[in-house]
């Protein structure tokens, strides 16, 4: 094998190695918690929710977006920024009155998708996903 062949297979062994790792490290991305208890501020009624069991039927873009740089509601990316907690920008600093608090914008996007699942059997009892204490 002649000295030009073997640097050739070595730059493409690398290169290939290179774009499989980079694959895989967005393809493992960090999914959360199998489940959560989802708490607002003042902590009543917490909701639980069984987040792994979400993952199988949805992307993570179905629920989770990004801020653009214009300030609207953006599309998430190939995974290589870190998913923010809801309340991380849904608090009192958004003028939206509408999606100001971390329950608000709870109830508009989980009980909106339950609404409309409900047909395929998703819950629409406020106790399904807030349970009373025991």
């Amino acid at each position: 094998m002649s000295k030009k062949s073997l640097v050739l297979l070595v730059v493409s062994t690398l290169v290939f190695s290179l774009a499989v790792g980079v694959s895989l490290s967005i393809a493992e991305r960090d999914k959360g918690p199998a489940e959560m208890t989802l708490k607002t501020e003042a902590a009543k009624k917490p909701a639980v929710f069984p987040h792994a069991k979400h993952q199988e039927k949805y992307s993570c873009e179905t629920c989770h977006h990004y801020v653009g740089d214009d300030g609207k509601k953006a599309p998430c990316d190939d995974g290589s920024d870190p998913i923010q907690k809801c309340e991380t920008c849904h608090n009192s600093a958004i003028g939206d009155e509408k999606i100001n608090t971390f329950k608000k914008v709870g109830h508009i996007q989980c009980k909106g998708c339950h609404t409309k699942e409900k047909a395929n059997g998703a819950p629409t009892k406020c106790t399904a996903c807030h349970p009373k204490k025991k």
